[in-house]
């Protein structure tokens, strides 16, 4: 530089041309008038340089140069960017418990780095912004705010923003008087700049970790939350707590719809206003956009409103801003960043007939969706890794250890991405694997928890399908208990597509179903639908099944006299077969009505005709049910001794074969006969002995646990134990008023008599 400005001067001075030019540029790009520059150098004669110069021989190393501060340069503002509180903040009063207590929970010299993740429109950046402003004074530095759009598929336009973007808006407004263009360069210079200050970031809807982490404050004393749709995983390594935002519950719902503008309208139709917010799934942006609409129909009903959202596809469709869908827009685009596996998962699933997943399910349904059914299903690992990215992605939720549901408002989306992009042939394939593993999965619970009841004739599917693991009774049970509506939909479905066979062997394998958790309704609806498949597919054995199985469904929903009929049928039908098993079946259950109706004498006559049919061909276990219901039959009547006899025996068989469930029913009708009979103390250890059997994995039952507090009950009020008495039936009826409202009912009756 010394030599140019040296040749230059002397060109100069030989040359007017050149030094009228010389003299122009160093005109232009001098500093104004009255400006001192911080350095000086003179080079010869006219020549000056301005700024910082070194002049050395030989540099080793980088050279950093600092402008010395202005005392009269204008300081930038603090800087206040988050997000406007326009949303009322309903029921979040946990939720922000919860982030008071991971941020006091964080160690004391480690940066404090929070997740809020949750579904599309689940209220994340409302609650991370009304937080923040609550906490506005420890961060007297300021609080910062950016959108990471990561929502938006990348390489779109609007697409998650790079760390480098925000990076340059953040500095510039801490004041930087200018950003490197090199991402390292800024990244270095944001956490210099940062790096005592006590400064809230929020950063709103990131897409992925690496898009976050750039962009963490290296410091204790600032504080950054992000939100995502995404759990963001990678960022524990970094030291994040998270936190998982939930929908509302119905009645704080229902009270962001009366805020949002529903008003009195509200109020005056709550039934409606649940309805409306059912149909948002509870989520706060479907809400508030159905409160909108209220709001621009100042004279439309509640109920209307209801009705509107329940047509076609419902919110998905009827929420919109400027015209645009936004739910189904969210989801569109959630659906469309997902990895190809989790993609066809998702779609897949849509179409199922159910509400809760399992692993296992799942695998049955993955594979390339050919229609041979021997094509081998992926293996559990691979499908986990896609449930995973859908559990990421917050478009699913783990609601118990491998047990997965939709949030109500995904479902449909699913089943329209589902009916969109598979074929006739693949759709037909994906419920065939359900349906299998439907009955194959419910007969491994069958031979847990009644190994009795299977036919032994029963042909399980030739399928690649495999089974949940089902270790143990309470494992079967709870299998069966939350699996009960997909169960009944694949019934249905088989009925639809004629998949006959299928129909009526599932009914019949979810005969644990119906015994132990007695959903009356279903119990019906069920054996309705197998008997008809039954028929049609010309199966004996399974018309016989259906209509003794359903007509003990008949009769615990209080239909006896169309139970009957069904047992009258099923005894023709077994007497015309040479089916002795089924014809003391069909005995013992027409039995069983006439003793519920009080006819005592032709009930025993049935039960002993069922008892020596049992004897005749060694049923044993048969032969001891008889018993029990001759045992019922003589307590009725006031015959506590014979009632005695009878159960006892009945006892001592069924619990030496194994039978624990009904043994235990023995044990607690025996408990209450000899309660009745006066013998007091050893009635009531026999009840609480049979309580405890129902409670346990091996004879657990609701119903029987709540007829055994029952029957406590009436022991202690027996004995003058008003306050036993009462806690017992307060129990009892806590039990049946999820079972049966009628027995409900009568323990409020003896509630009120006490």
């Amino acid at each position: 530089m010394r030599r140019l400005a040296l040749a230059l001067h002397a060109l100069a001075a030989h040359d007017p041309g050149t030094e009228a030019s010389v003299s122009d540029w160093l005109r232009r790009h001098s500093p104004p008038r009255g400006h001192r520059p911080a350095h000086t150098n003179t080079i010869a004669g006219a020549a000056v340089l301005h700024g910082p110069v070194v002049q050395a021989r030989d540099i080793q190393g980088g050279i950093h140069f600092h402008q010395p501060a202005r005392e009269d340069a204008p300081r930038p503002p603090v800087p206040r960017q988050l997000p406007p509180l326009r949303r009322a903040l309903v029921d979040r009063e946990e939720d922000v418990r919860a982030l008071d207590a991971l941020r006091a929970q964080r160690p004391a010299q480690a940066p404090q780095l929070l997740v809020v993740s949750g579904f599309p429109g689940i209220g994340k950046t409302t609650l991370a912004s009304r937080w923040l402003h609550e906490n506005a004074s420890s961060f007297p530095d300021g609080q910062l705010y950016a959108d990471l759009g990561g929502h938006a598929a990348q390489g779109t336009a609007g697409g998650p923003v790079p760390a480098a973007t925000v990076l340059e808006g953040f500095l510039y407004a801490l004041g930087a008087p200018s950003v490197p263009a090199d991402t390292s360069q800024r990244i270095a210079l944001w956490r210099s700049l940062t790096s005592e200050l006590r400064l809230a970031v929020l950063l709103d809807n990131a897409f992925t970790a690496a898009q976050v982490r750039p962009l963490l404050l290296g410091t204790p004393t600032g504080l950054t939350v992000v939100t995502s749709r995404n759990h963001l995983t990678g960022l524990l390594a970094d030291g994040a707590a998270t936190h998982r935002l939930g929908a509302l519950t119905p009645e704080s719902a229902v009270e962001l719809l009366a805020v949002g503008g529903g008003g009195g309208r509200v109020a005056q139709d709550p039934e409606a206003a649940r309805e409306v917010v059912t149909l948002c799934g509870c989520l706060p942006l479907a809400v508030c956009l159905a409160a909108a609409q209220l709001v621009l129909r100042p004279h439309r009903s509640v109920s209307a409103l209801a009705e509107s959202l329940s047509q076609d596809q419902g919110p998905l469709d009827a929420l919109r801003v400027d015209g645009e869908a936004v739910v189904r827009s969210a989801l569109d685009m959630s659906y469309g960043l997902l990895p190809r596996e989790s993609a066809t998962l998702y779609r897949r699933m849509g179409l199922l007939p159910t509400e809760r997943y399992d692993l296992f399910m799942l695998t049955a349904i993955g594979g390339d969706g050919a229609s041979d059914d021997t094509t081998p299903a992926p293996g559990t690992d691979a499908v986990d890794m896609a449930v995973g990215a859908l559990l990421e992605a917050s478009l699913l939720e783990e609601t118990s250890p491998g047990i997965y549901r939709f949030h109500d408002l995904v479902r449909p989306h699913a089943r329209r991405r589902g009916d969109a992009e598979e074929s006739d042939s693949q759709r037909a394939h994906i419920q065939r694997r359900f349906v299998d593993w439907c009955l194959i999965t419910a007969t491994a619970g069958e031979e847990i928890l009644t190994p009795s009841h299977r036919m032994p004739t029963r042909e399980l599917p030739s399928s690649p399908v495999q089974p949940t693991p089902l270790a143990d009774p309470a494992e079967a049970l709870a299998w069966f208990d939350t699996h009960r509506n997909g169960l009944m939909a694949a019934v249905r479905h088989c009925a639809d597509a004629e998949w006959l066979t299928s129909c009526w062997q599932l009914v019949d394998a979810m005969w644990p179903l119906f015994l132990r958790l007695r959903p009356s309704d279903m119990w019906v609806e069920a054996h309705r639908t197998g008997l008809s498949a039954a028929r049609a597919s010309g199966s004996r054995d399974g018309e016989g099944r259906m209509l003794t199985s359903g007509a003990i469904g008949l009769r615990n929903a209080g239909r006896y006299e169309e139970a009957a009929d069904w047992y009258v049928q099923a005894l023709e039908h077994a007497t015309s077969d040479g089916d002795v098993r089924q014809q003391a079946q069909a005995l013992n259950g027409l039995g069983h009505i006439e003793l519920l109706t009080s006819r005592f004498d032709e009930a025993r006559e049935h039960f002993e005709q069922a008892l020596l049919l049992r004897e005749s061909i060694g049923y044993r276990r048969g032969a001891a049910l008889s018993r029990r219901r001759l045992g019922e039959t003589a307590s009725a009547t006031g015959d506590h001794r014979t009632a005695a006899r009878h159960l006892t025996r009945a006892y001592a068989e069924l619990e030496s074969q194994g039978e624990g469930y009904e043994a235990a029913r023995a044990l607690a009708l025996l408990g209450h006969v000899l309660d009745c009979d006066g013998d007091h103390e050893t009635g009531t250890r026999r009840l609480r002995e049979a309580l405890e059997m129902f409670r346990g994995p091996v004879a657990q039952s609701a119903h029987w646990q709540g007829r055994s507090l029952e029957w406590l009950g009436q022991a202690a009020q027996r004995q003058g134990g008003m306050a036993e008495a009462r806690r017992c039936y307060e129990a009892a009826r806590d039990l049946f008023q999820r079972l049966n409202p009628a027995d409900a009912q009568r323990l409020d009756d003896r509630l009120r008599q006490l």
